[in-house]
């Protein structure tokens, strides 16, 4: 299982232990967008992610006629395919949801950047391949500022790359670092390990 893939991004990659993120960037400037509007409370009752995008940001993205509403982000048609979202400091905050990262995963995003995230969200966001990367604040006001610029997150590097050979690191622990070149989740990563695991069990209770 690779959870990284995407219907509307396909990953870049060199080889298995390094993966890159190459993409233009959907700007949500706001601060402070908690889970319930990253996806609504009253779309949380079903535990399939496929098609869970459509609902992605949905009171900001639909009218209340069911129509798009055109001066929304994910509405506009430069924006299409885009799979980093730049977007203001505290994202994710609120209350805990995995469907929220799987809202996002749905809608094809691959990257979140702002100065701050959420921890629950950003927890949530791991488990479910979704790359959190934070920054200070002034290299986000920047960014926001250039969405046209193709950005390139290196996740093997922890590193952000813009077309003007500027770098920025971000933290990035080793174990999602490990999960996210691997394509796995926890559970992923343990599975892979199965023989390892039953190799020292085995020695464990013959001691």
């Amino acid at each position: 299982m690779n959870v990284l893939h995407s219907p509307t991004a396909q990953p870049q990659t060199d080889d298995r232990r390094t993966l890159r993120v190459r993409s233009r960037s959907v700007v949500l400037a706001q601060t402070n967008i908690d889970t319930d509007q990253i996806i609504p409370a009253r779309f949380l009752s079903t535990t399939e992610r496929e098609g869970l995008g459509r609902h992605a940001f949905n009171d900001w993205r639909w009218r209340a006629d069911g129509t798009p509403a055109p001066d929304f982000a994910f509405n506009r048609p430069e924006n299409a395919g885009r799979s980093i979202l730049v977007a203001g400091r505290n994202f994710g905050c609120g209350s805990s949801r995995e469907h929220a990262p799987w809202a996002l995963r749905d809608l094809g995003l691959r990257a979140i950047v702002s100065s701050e995230i959420a921890d629950i969200f950003r927890s949530n966001a791991l488990k479910n391949g979704l790359l959190p990367v934070v920054l200070p604040e002034t290299v986000v006001q920047a960014l926001m500022q250039r969405p046209d610029d193709e950005l390139e997150i290196d996740v093997a590097t922890r590193e952000l790359r813009t077309p003007g050979n500027h770098v920025y690191r971000f933290p990035l622990d080793a174990f999602s670092r490990t999960c996210l070149l691997e394509g796995v989740d926890e559970l992923g990563y343990l599975l892979a390990r199965q023989s390892d695991i039953t190799l020292y069990e085995e020695r464990f209770h013959a001691r």
